[in-house]
């Protein structure tokens, strides 16, 4: 007999649930032929079969190839139609194709043409002052990925500060930037496992601490080479992790202290309001990074700064960056992509559309929660406005490492196949939903539906 999980409150058997994910496995192959033949199909030229190698993440084998997708629905190209909760890993936080993003990009490269041409459009002004608006710092500069912008503020971050490190957060997210593949373990910090070719060793780079621990950023900050301290206001892509109350307000009352600048990276936090956490709890960056849902799911994001930090940098006659300085890229601030933000954030994702958003994540909370309750499951849900998740252990993780460490791949991948199999598309990275604006009451409702009969399912 297989060990079972034994919670405060209910147990689940181990081979009851290897038994129900061979049954999920089958049906996925049976269900989806053709994305089946296409994967295989790919493999002979695409580098392990997709276009992206993320994208190998989904459970099943094999993923689901796209045929048509908008607002909040998919369909595959075997036909089926999903409610999608994944959205493009929060790239399409806008919804699929929105009626008015599709109207601008046509216009800017059909009607009036000219994609990238390395010359300003008037609608840059437009998106930065709304980005102001939301955010609060009040110079912006764009690139195409958050990625990038989180390179590009953490260059200009160590240019001004004349110190070579940077802080950040065991088991963040930050895209693929170089120094924040690391995490910090009772051995020491050490480099995060599976970081593919790391150009030095990450501890060179970046001094890393938990989440939700003042006293170790303190400790950390006072050895006094930090340029800035690289923050999720929320952890998201372990699992979302809440901040503990007056923690945030002692990262910036600790980075100031110590002589360091504060980026608040919002690319998936955006989902808090429509300023991000910096907006809904009052937060005072020096810088902020985002990327991923302001254009609509066309490639675009942008990093901000305060006036006093734009002028140092502008005025620094060391600083190059209008040419080779790191800092920038042909393709950035594009006349197809700011089109696309000024449609995005002046007709998408507004205020009203956010109050909508979170009120549905709200009811997906609380029907995940009733299912929770009434089957007496020792696991947790976590909301962050518009997002929500939920994790295998009784109460919520308040770091990273306490995350990772509730990680289950066996009821992930049970879940995962159990929601996809009946017409609901989650994270594949975890158990996330994102809502925009076209979701519904009745999508949520078909999830927690979903979910209730996965966990009858498991419990037996």
């Amino acid at each position: 007999m297989a060990p079972s999980i034994t919670g405060s409150l209910a147990t689940i058997d181990r081979d009851r649930l290897s038994a129900l994910i061979d049954r999920e496995r089958a049906a996925y192959r049976a269900s989806f032929p053709a994305s089946r033949q296409a994967f295989a199909a790919a493999g002979t030229h695409l580098l392990g079969g997709v276009p992206m190698t993320w994208m190998r993440m989904w459970s099943g084998g094999f993923p689901l190839y796209c045929a048509t997708a908008s607002g909040a629905r998919l369909t595959d190209i075997d036909g089926h139609d999903f409610i999608d909760f994944c959205l493009g890993d929060t790239g399409a936080m806008a919804g699929h194709s929105p009626a008015a993003v599709q109207a601008a990009v046509s216009r800017r490269y059909g009607e009036l043409g000219g994609a990238t041409t390395m010359l300003p459009t008037q609608g840059a002004a437009w998106v930065a002052a709304e980005l102001t608006r939301r955010f609060g710092v009040v110079r912006w500069s764009f690139t195409l990925t958050a990625t990038d912008a989180n390179r590009w503020a953490i260059r200009l971050a160590r240019q001004l500060t004349r110190r070579p490190k940077i802080a950040v957060f065991s088991y963040c997210y930050h895209g693929s930037v170089d120094e924040t593949f690391i995490v910090a373990t009772e051995a020491g910090p050490r480099s995060r496992t599976g970081n593919v070719g790391a150009p030095v060793d990450p501890r060179e780079t970046t001094r890393v601490v938990e989440f939700n621990d003042p006293t170790a950023l303190d400790r950390e900050l006072a050895r006094g080479d930090v340029a800035a301290v690289l923050m999720e206001p929320a952890l998201t892509n372990i699992g979302i992790v809440l901040p503990e109350a007056g923690y945030l307000d002692a990262v910036r009352e600790l980075t100031r202290q110590h002589g360091a600048l504060l980026i608040n990276d919002e690319t998936h936090t955006f989902s808090a309001g429509p300023g991000g956490c910096t907006a809904a709890w009052g937060l005072e960056p020096d810088m902020v990074t985002i990327g991923k849902a302001i254009a609509g799911g066309i490639p675009a994001g942008a990093y901000g700064l305060t006036s006093e930090l734009a002028e140092r940098i502008l005025a620094d006659p060391e600083a190059d960056i209008e040419d080779t300085g790191g800092v920038g890229g042909t393709l950035a601030g594009n006349a197809l992509s700011v089109a696309a933000m000024r449609a995005t954030l002046g007709e998408v994702l507004t205020d009203r559309a956010f109050d909508d958003m979170i009120a549905v994540a709200t009811r997906f909370t609380v029907g995940v929660q009733s299912v929770l309750d009434s089957r007496r499951l020792p696991w947790t849900i976590a909301q962050l406005g518009a997002r929500a998740e939920y994790r295998f252990c009784p109460e919520p993780p308040r770091s990273g490492g306490q995350s990772e460490a509730a990680a289950d791949p066996g009821l992930d991948e049970y879940l995962h196949l159990y929601m996809i199999n009946r017409g609901i598309l989650m994270t594949p990275f975890h158990n996330m939903a994102l809502m925009c604006p076209a979701t519904t009451d009745a999508d949520v409702d078909a999830h927690t539906a979903v979910f209730a009969a996965a966990a009858d399912e498991l419990l037996g």
